[in-house]
């Protein structure tokens, strides 16, 4: 299967493309904004430097977030515009399913964490790749109370400071 994969939910704007288990080109650039003006062009050179075509994959890929309102909606619209043009089906995936994601087989419950607004912290436990309930916006100090977790994912230092003792 052939997949595009785009991410525009936080400060960066990502496109990889995945060619079976391959990863077969990516590129990442950190931004806070200027998503828009720069997705359709970094989708064009990963695909490029993929030695594919538009024509040649199966579905694309979208995060849904948490993360900015904003980036959310520049990589959806990308997503589902391309989707529509190629007729392939669009999926969408949430942020924190995709940081737990490479832990499902693994024993023990993953946490994910991804920054909120402020101080907030958004949050999400799976098991076995299934989730144990929705995401959770809340405080570092209030992760504790989640469940016993065996990891934790997510940026460095929200998994420091989320670490016990």
């Amino acid at each position: 299967m052939r997949v595009l994969a785009i991410d525009t939910c936080l400060a960066a704007c990502s496109v990889a493309v995945l060619d079976g288990e391959r990863t077969a080109a990516w590129a990442s650039e950190p931004m806070e904004r200027g998503h828009q003006e720069r997705l359709a062009p970094l989708a064009r050179e990963v695909m490029a430097r993929s030695g594919l075509a538009f024509t040649d994959l199966d579905r694309i890929a979208v995060t849904l977030g948490p993360g900015s309102f904003t980036g959310l909606r520049v990589g959806l619209a990308f997503a589902k515009g391309l989707g529509l043009a190629l007729e392939r089906p669009v999926i969408g995936l949430g942020c924190l399913e995709v940081l737990a994601a490479p832990f499902a087989a693994a024993p023990g419950r993953t946490l994910a964490l991804l920054p909120g607004r402020g101080e907030a912290v958004c949050s999400q436990v799976f098991e076995g790749g299934t989730a144990l309930g929705a995401p959770v916006l809340g405080q570092v100090a209030d992760l504790d109370a989640l469940a016993p977790v065996a990891r934790i994912v997510g940026t460095p230092d929200l998994a420091r400071e989320a670490l016990p003792g």
